[in-house]
């Protein structure tokens, strides 16, 4: 069964109306959802109706939100008590009621009796096996988890978790749908702590082990674990703020799963038990313990990062991403990890190991790779999709809106000179991986870069640039949210560009001091014209896609909803054509553009008379002339 798009203005049953289900049915409405929220009796309904309601007054406060745009949310909201009535026509039902099995197992069982197989259901838990939760759900291809990250409507993380039944499409349609809930999804499997909770849950409890083995005091360990992760709170803070029993039943729950090297520390349990905060503050800081303080949290925390990758849980930079955006670290575990290098990081991870033998295995693939000599663990911000003869070229760091650095630039140019070797490759999306395309180049490494060092990047994305407009094949590029500075100048490198219905666009360079360098100014110009392109590059100001349409660098408007699926269908029929005519007429439109009249003419005349020496030629009219569908084979 084909698996529905969750698109606004669908219906999202939130199954559930405190912390977490308040605030997932506010990020659901905000994104155009209409939400239904369903809770056991009325007092728990005010309660979730006014916590949505007080979130969406310090919005405004914060100048996040207009009292229009307020009304609009709330309006999309409505309560009830009726499970019936909460699911009804829902496309996605999202539980999110007690972290306890038995509990949600009995929401489940009332659940299946009233959705059909067509219906999506998701279950927000931070620690809870999804495939328990699921086990005897009539429809198991359609049950997968959704861990919102508290506070839900805030912290943009969700960890998507599929089980070993949910249909692999239900999970690229919960991706799709946390970000248009503006959210970072990152696909994790159904394992105990997931992703994120894996290596953060054993760092609080390796704080109170450093505490009850006095390697350092509270305020030693507090102030290490922020500078080390560049986080706001140290790891006692965080219990105190969070809930010190959430870490030790997180913990014992871990324990259960992976063993005595997760067991909580004897000091973690007392705190528990006593139900007091940690005292850290009336404790002081000594310099001399922080570095080994330091060596345990780096050994811990790149040990159980690299084991979780090596089984597959999630991949490296879902596992970073998890701690920049989930967690709001500076610095996620493998980047840690290439900071000290791998022989180092290494090390750090056997002398923690040698602590636990043979309960805390170290990662063959960090030891195959210092064996190999390899520095740093790589981690990629493009990814390349292949869906039959059309390739998907995605820019993958949504948690800074993809913007451009070196090694973004880097990975473009490299995806392409692979696609380039790649057989059967007959089109190519260039797009971002969430509804961004890029924002444009990463200004925290631009703004560190000297004269020469500028120039040097600028030419980079030149080369870049021009890796993508001579591909052999065509190049779509996909603009959703924005693509703005860099970003719009690798777009304008494709051989068109399609926009989703509010997308932005421009050149805004001269708002942060410099002006286009990777060849925007001048592909536009060509486009558009030169007064043109000189009010958009002067101005700064970007346009609408509609705008950008109507100026003639745009040269489709898609609906935002179906964007991705048009673009995918728009280059299917492409590679569908005869791929000699197609790339040979890309070449003729491309070397004519630069040429005089009568040489742009002769090339494309000489051009033509040769396709029809190809076996495509008597294919393609042989089928036209058979009423059938031709299959060209690109010789």
């Amino acid at each position: 069964m084909s698996t529905p798009p969750l698109r606004p203005p669908a219906t999202v049953a939130i199954l559930g109306a405190g912390n977490m289900g308040s605030g997932i049915a506010q990020a659901c409405a905000q994104a155009g959802f209409a939400v239904r929220v369903r809770d056991v009796d009325e007092p728990s309904i005010r309660r979730g109706r006014e916590r949505i309601e007080k979130m969406l007054v310090g919005a405004i406060e914060r100048k996040k939100l207009t009292p229009a745009r307020r009304d609009e949310v709330l309006a999309r909201i409505s309560f009830t008590t009726d499970l019936a009535e909460a699911v009804r026509g829902a496309a996605l039902v999202v539980e999110a009621v007690f972290e306890e099995m038995a509990v949600k197992r009995a929401v489940f069982a009332e659940v299946a009796q009233l959705v059909g197989p067509e219906v999506v259901v998701a279950t927000n838990t931070s620690s809870l096996s999804v495939a328990e939760l699921g086990a005897g759900f009539p429809h198991p291809g359609r049950f997968a988890g959704l861990h919102f990250f508290y506070p839900a409507a805030i912290n943009k993380l969700v960890e998507v978790i599929g089980s070993a039944s949910t249909d692999p499409a239900v999970v690229r349609e919960l991706v799709r749908f946390c970000y248009l809930l503006r959210k970072i999804p990152i696909e994790t499997a159904d394992t105990a702590g997931f992703c994120v909770n894996r290596y953060f849950v054993p760092y609080l409890n390796e704080a109170t082990r450093l505490a009850e083995e006095e390697v350092g005091t509270l305020a030693t360990i507090e102030e290490v674990g922020r500078e080390l992760f560049g986080a706001t709170l140290g790891p006692f803070e965080l219990m105190n703020v969070t809930g010190i029993p959430i870490a030790f039943h997180a913990e014992t729950s871990l324990y259960r799963a992976f063993g005595p090297a997760y067991a909580p520390s004897k000091r973690l349990e007392q705190q528990f038990r006593a139900g007091q905060p940690w005292a850290w503050k009336e404790t002081t800081v000594e310099p001399g313990q922080k570095a080994a303080v330091r060596a345990r949290f780096l050994g811990l925390t790149i040990g159980i990062a690299t084991q979780l990758v090596e089984e597959g849980v999630a991949s490296a930079e879902a596992t970073d991403r998890g701690a920049t955006v989930g967690l709001r670290r500076t610095w996620g575990p493998f980047a840690q990890l290439n900071s000290v290098g791998l022989t180092e990081g290494l090390r750090l991870v056997e002398e923690y190991a040698r602590t636990w033998p043979g309960n805390f295995p170290v990662a063959n693939a960090l030891r195959q790779r210092v064996g190999r000599g390899e520095t740093t663990w790589p981690l990629r911000t493009v990814r390349v999709e292949r869906e039959g003869p059309v390739a998907w070229v995605l820019l993958d760091r949504p948690e800074v809106l993809n913007s451009l650095n070196s090694d973004v630039l880097g990975q473009v140019e490299e995806a392409f000179a692979e696609l380039e070797r790649a057989r059967g490759v007959r089109a190519v999306v260039l797009a971002g991986s969430s509804p961004v395309f890029a924002a444009g180049a990463d200004i925290a490494e631009m703004e560190k870069k000297s004269l020469a060092e500028g120039i040097d990047f600028g030419f980079l994305g030149q080369r870049v640039a021009e890796r993508v407009e001579r591909f052999p094949a065509p190049v779509i590029a996909l603009v959703e949210g924005y693509a703005l500075g860099g970003g719009l100048e690798l777009a304008l490198a494709a051989d068109f560009i399609v926009a989703a219905e509010g997308a932005q666009l421009g050149l805004p360079e001269v708002t942060v001091g410099i002006h286009p360098g990777m060849g925007g100014a001048t592909r536009l110009t060509r486009l558009i014209g030169r007064s043109r392109t000189k009010l958009l590059t002067y101005t700064g100001v970007p346009v609408s896609a509609e705008e950008a349409y109507r100026l003639g660098f745009v040269a489709r408007v898609l609906p935002a909803g179906t964007a991705r699926e048009e673009t995918q269908a728009l280059a299917e029929l492409i590679a569908s054509r005869a791929p000699l005519g197609v790339r040979w007429v890309k070449q003729v439109i491309d070397r004519g553009l630069d040429a005089p009249l009568a040489a742009g003419l002769h090339l494309e005349g000489e051009s033509a008379g040769h396709t029809f020496g190809t076996a495509d030629r008597k294919e393609g009219m042989r089928a036209f002339l058979e009423r059938r569908k031709p299959q060209f084979e690109g010789k």
